[in-house]
């Protein structure tokens, strides 16, 4: 008899109006899979609480601009109505820093009859900040019978679907801006992670740069570039840092007169893109004389949702939800290490 399935659609979540900034930053950075701190729990949720209070007046000017939310939340809820028309399978989304949606979903899972659930995550590159965070969240409150039916998409930075979705938004995007592939720099930007991550074993860098790889070769007259963005609070993150690329563009482009902005590791605008990309970094490339333009993360394109579609029927790479889960041991980086010049020791 063939297994019952259902799909459960991961993302981060956002702000859905203004009000909820507070609460969406207070379950972000008390989250120490994100925040990774040598304090006990206690006390960084204490610390990190205020400092999300604290942070979420001053960019809620930022969330102003943007329209007052963040659209993750509807695109994600979108790509579970479209692909729910295309499968027989129940869609279930889940916005791990939403707590206000928290209670349905628990709902929706208790009353789930499913031999099976399929965990797809709306981060193509793996990385224990978000993929490994939801993990660790559906091991901390959901009951273990739930849990050992699941079944993850642990990451796909070059399976052809996807790279093919992200490669017509981009063509897409130059047709309708009459860009020529030869005369344009694409630079893509990454959300960044602190270089200690990488120095402990998280693969996002390196599935960042396949997926990279495999997008450009579709545009071989472009010149194009791979940075992240994002950083926040001290310490050393992966570079180059999408700031540094911009303020120093001459070094990077080719000479080229028109750069486009590409949002690698989102699949969905938010505040990184429609603010941050949008407010801070292409004015300093117009101030340096350059044309410069945001392309559109894959939000719901259609062949970005055939992608999804394609993932759930055909599904690879599958894991465990425990194989996901950062472990504490893996929080030891260069105390013992020979190398003096570690990258994740500066800054």
């Amino acid at each position: 008899m063939e297994k019952k399935q259902a799909v459960l659609l991961v993302n981060f979540g956002g702000p859905r109006n203004l009000e909820e900034i507070s609460s969406f930053l207070e379950e972000l950075l008390t989250d120490q899979d994100v925040i990774r701190t040598s304090m006990p729990s206690f006390l960084h949720k204490l610390i990190f609480q205020q400092v999300a209070r604290r942070r979420s007046k001053k960019i809620a000017s930022q969330y102003a601009m943007i329209g007052g939310a963040s659209p993750i939340y509807e695109d994600t809820e979108k790509l579970a109505h479209l692909l729910q028309k295309q499968t027989s399978k129940k869609i279930i989304p889940f916005h791990r820093y939403l707590r206000n949606t928290h209670q349905e979903f628990f709902k929706k899972i208790k009353e789930l009859e499913a031999d099976e659930i399929l965990v797809l995550p709306l981060f193509p590159q793996f990385t224990y900040a978000t993929t490994g965070s939801i993990a660790r969240f559906f091991a901390k409150n959901l009951c273990g019978k739930t849990i050992n039916k699941m079944l993850w998409v642990k990451s796909y930075p070059h399976r052809p679907s996807y790279i093919l979705a992200m490669q017509q938004v981009i063509k897409d995007f130059l047709e309708k801006k009459s860009i020529k592939e030869e005369e344009v720099f694409l630079l893509f930007s990454a959300h960044g992670v602190p270089q200690k991550f990488i120095c402990t074993g998280d693969i996002y860098k390196k599935e960042c740069e396949q997926s990279f790889h495999a997008i450009r070769g579709c545009f071989p007259k472009a010149e194009s570039a791979l940075s992240y963005q994002s950083k926040f609070g001290k310490g050393e993150w992966v570079r180059p840092y999408t700031q540094d690329v911009c303020e120093m563009i001459e070094k990077w482009n080719g000479l080229q007169k028109r750069t486009v902005v590409v949002p690698l590791s989102f699949t969905s605008d938010h505040i990184e893109t429609l603010f941050e990309i949008e407010h801070e970094y292409l004015p300093i490339l117009k101030h340096k004389g350059i044309d410069a333009y945001r392309c559109p993360a894959l939000n719901h394109h259609p062949l970005w949702v055939q992608a999804l579609e394609e993932m759930i029927r055909d599904p690879h790479s599958l894991t465990t939800n425990a194989m996901l889960i950062r472990h504490d041991f893996l929080t030891r980086c260069c105390t013992h290490c020979p190398k003096n010049e570690c990258a994740c020791m500066k800054g």
